[in-house]
């Protein structure tokens, strides 16, 4: 089960907040028992890019054969 503060792995992607499916966030608040959560995003040196509510399917838990991996966000004006 997905607990708050738990890092979780995106299953699809969120075109309006720029998250592609393999993005890594985190819980920060869990709604109704786990049906869905608040996941926080922000890049590897610390800058916020999204807070996204999402649903239990859009989201796993990390697993010890996930490896991590980066790529530049697109520019945009928020």
């Amino acid at each position: 089960m997905i607990k708050e503060h738990d890092c979780v792995v995106l299953a699809a992607n969120v075109p309006d907040e720029g998250l592609v499916a393999g993005d890594v966030g985190m819980v920060v608040h869990s709604h109704k028992g786990g049906e869905g959560y608040e996941v926080e995003f922000v890049t590897l040196t610390g800058e916020p890019v999204a807070i996204v509510t999402l649903l239990a399917g859009q989201v796993r838990p990390l697993n010890r054969r996930d490896l991590a991996h980066a790529r530049e966000m697109a520019s945009a004006c928020r």
